[in-house]
């Protein structure tokens, strides 16, 4: 009998039901802010943009996650007006809770400045004889970005990328201080409900590993399909 049956079947859905929560706040945060750490990348390319994009990266990463989810959860909410607030907090059918708010933003912005430096760390690590190639065989800035400059910085910072992803997973679990009922929130409740410490953390450690193990293979396929990647 594994260690997992040892846990009553409602416990076990609760468990699963954290997982699928981690599951779907780690992708949309990864999603949304691979769009928004591509457009610190670019901004910070040009002069006007470089200020920006250092600001925010010093912002965020120089300072604790669990600190802007608490930030995003009690500070930000407490600068609202009282209607909206309350409106908020109440249940409402397609809009989704507070805790799903604060959690998603403040891991959205944290994990979107440790990918712009790694996007803007791959395009500077393109040769500059491989933008003025492009251009000297008739494409347009655009074009020998896209199609030259651009493949090439992915593939550069792909390991990179790849890491902050697996972190982007394992630092949902932060966001259990705020209420969001993901994997390690639900474990601590079983725990907390059975006394069955092994079990429920152990569920967890599985859960997470197991995410892990399936990124990481999933790169390795991605890489050994593409063999270009790995030049």
């Amino acid at each position: 009998m594994t260690a997992i049956a040892w846990l009553d079947r409602p416990y076990l859905l609760l468990l699963g039901h954290g997982l699928a929560v981690t599951i779907v706040l780690a992708a949309v945060c990864v999603t949304l802010a691979l769009a928004l750490g591509f457009a610190l990348a670019l901004a910070g390319r040009h002069r006007w943009g470089l200020p920006l994009t250092h600001a925010y990266t010093a912002a965020f990463r120089n300072t604790p996650l669990l600190l802007q989810l608490f930030f995003w959860y009690f500070g930000a909410m407490a600068l609202l007006p009282e209607a909206a607030r309350v409106w908020l907090n109440s249940p409402h059918a397609l809009w989704p809770t507070p805790e799903t708010l604060a959690a998603t933003l403040g891991l959205t912005l944290y994990t979107a400045a440790y990918f712009a430096e790694d996007i803007r760390a791959g395009l500077r690590g393109v040769p500059a004889g491989q933008w003025e190639a492009a251009l000297a065989i008739g494409l347009r800035p655009a074009q020998a970005f896209r199609f030259v400059v651009l493949p090439q910085a992915l593939r550069i910072s792909a390991p990179a990328l790849i890491g902050q992803i697996m972190n982007a997973v394992k630092n949902s679990s932060l966001t259990m201080a705020i209420g969001m009922a993901e994997l390690s929130y639900t474990s601590r409740q079983v725990e907390s409900a059975t006394f069955k410490t092994f079990q429920a953390f152990g569920f967890a450690t599985l859960g997470y590993v197991l995410l892990i193990v399936l990124i990481e293979t999933g790169w390795q396929i991605w890489r050994r399909q593409r063999p270009v990647w790995t030049r």
